[in-house]
């Protein structure tokens, strides 16, 4: 393999119902910094249905220098099959240096397949990406349990590819004087080779806010304890407008679904303000979450991983601080 063909930055800008994903555009902030230290051009990758291309402007705006466009009907909604062949005609014919992909339901699971069919390695869940002195790219994910950070290289093969999960990367700022170029493929598909096809979507009814988009997390651990004390969580959540979270502890205890879970194996998410109450702070919690604005801590060990990195800690038994709390800011809103 001629390494010196592959060149720029790509990033695969994942789009539901013509809508384009919040990671996108934080991997085109990372995508940024990664193209300047090798003196190369940022890529966007926009599939979908025959309108898809209003989008493309906005990739620009948040960093792209040039959007690749392939819109079908075989693109209006994502199956495994469809998008490996597009993305991977389109990489057999532009040759990038680097892939970057969200590590959403769609991101894992197409993030696999174009791996094995370009023949390259893929670093999952990576929480810091670099351009090394050699002008390769250092991947670093956890590793074993998440009791160490490991730093691959991909140094055989191109193209160097990533996953990064949504809220790990800070998109850059919009600027709509940003100018780029659009270019409009057409993919060759071999239809034979679709054996999946979508009969119909059935979304689930939530009235809840996904926990990377909030602004106030509430995120209770081992300490919370029980059923009861989780109810005061959600109660204080209530009054403050914000959304309420938890460790991998309370969801194996079956308190909160996986969803609400923040950490390694959860998401990962940096609100303005971060509250973990009764949580010790093990590396694979803290790798969720590090990223927030602002982190208070409350345990009753002062000693616990968390009160390390926390903003402001306090030292007490959560399941009596939690109701104090409640009850004191009920008396200031009267």
């Amino acid at each position: 393999m001629n390494k010196s063909e592959y060149k720029n930055v790509f990033v695969f800008a994942e789009q539901r119902e013509g809508k384009i994903q919040g990671v996108a555009f934080e991997l085109l902030g990372k995508a940024r910094d990664l193209a300047k230290d090798l003196k190369e051009e940022v890529y966007a990758i926009l599939l979908g249905g025959i309108n898809i291309e209003n989008k493309a402007q906005s990739l620009i705006d948040s960093g792209a220098d040039k959007v690749i466009i392939a819109s079908s009907e075989e693109l209006e909604n994502y199956t495994t099959e469809a998008y490996s062949q597009a993305i991977t005609q389109i990489v057999n014919q532009y040759k990038p240096s680097i892939i970057l992909l969200g590590a959403t339901t769609i991101g894992r699971d197409l993030g696999p397949r174009l791996s094995a069919r370009l023949t390259t390695g893929l670093t999952a869940d990576c929480t810091r990406l670099e351009i090394s002195e050699e002008k390769e790219l250092l991947m670093t994910r956890p590793a074993f349990g998440g009791n160490l950070m490991a730093t691959i290289v991909c140094s055989d093969h191109r193209p160097q590819m990533s996953t990064v999960r949504p809220g790990v990367m800070k998109a850059m700022d919009k600027d709509e004087s940003r100018k780029g170029v659009i270019e409009k493929i057409t993919i060759n598909f071999n239809k034979e080779k679709f054996k999946v096809r979508i009969i119909e979507t059935v979304k689930e009814q939530s009235n809840m806010v996904d926990i990377t988009e909030a602004k106030v997390l509430l995120c209770g651990g081992r300490g919370i304890g029980t059923d009861k004390g989780f109810e005061h969580l959600q109660d204080l959540a209530k009054l403050m407008n914000a959304e309420v979270a938890a460790s991998r502890a309370l969801v194996d205890a079956g308190l909160i679904g996986h969803e609400r879970q923040v950490g390694q194996t959860g998401k990962t998410v940096r609100p303005d303000l971060y509250i973990a109450f009764g949580i010790s702070g093990a590396i694979q919690h803290i790798a969720g979450m590090e990223e927030s604005e602002f982190i208070v801590a409350i345990n009753k060990d002062r000693y616990a991983p968390i009160m390390q990195l926390a903003d402001l800690g306090i030292v007490g038994d959560v399941r009596k601080i939690v109701p104090a709390l409640t009850e004191r800011l009920k008396s200031i809103k009267k």
